[in-house]
């Protein structure tokens, strides 16, 4: 149940990041449970990659370049989905802070509605 519950805010995550800002379009909140499955899986199997093959440049820049490695996850997502679409690395990165703030505010209140799960 937890699990589900915070895999249908992050797609309404995601519905809000492309009403926020107009460089990330979401056509359904369809594509947007698709989206947010896709992303999931990106940041599991992916980004940890991403990471360790990067780690002198993000030592380098003192973490900085994990937003880099945030925003080309939230592209791949949106050429790879129909229903998800980025107008560009700036638009990407944008869009991927205002997803991670939102993502960060639902596994709080994940937590707060499941205590000890």
């Amino acid at each position: 149940m937890k699990t589900l519950t915070r895999w249908l805010l992050l797609a309404g995550a995601l519905l809000l990041v492309a009403h926020l800002y107009p460089g990330v379009v979401v056509t359904s909140f369809t594509s947007a449970l698709i989206a947010a499955l896709v992303l999931g899986l990106l940041n599991t199997v992916v980004r940890p990659i991403l990471v360790l093959l990067t780690l002198p440049v993000t030592v380098l820049t003192l973490g900085l370049f994990l937003f880099i490695i945030n925003a080309l996850m939230f592209w791949a997502a949106a050429s790879v989905l129909d229903g998800l679409a980025v107008n560009g690395f700036w638009a990407a990165l944008i869009g991927s802070l205002i997803y991670s703030l939102c993502g960060m505010v639902i596994d709080v209140l994940i937590e707060r509605l499941f205590p000890g799960d």
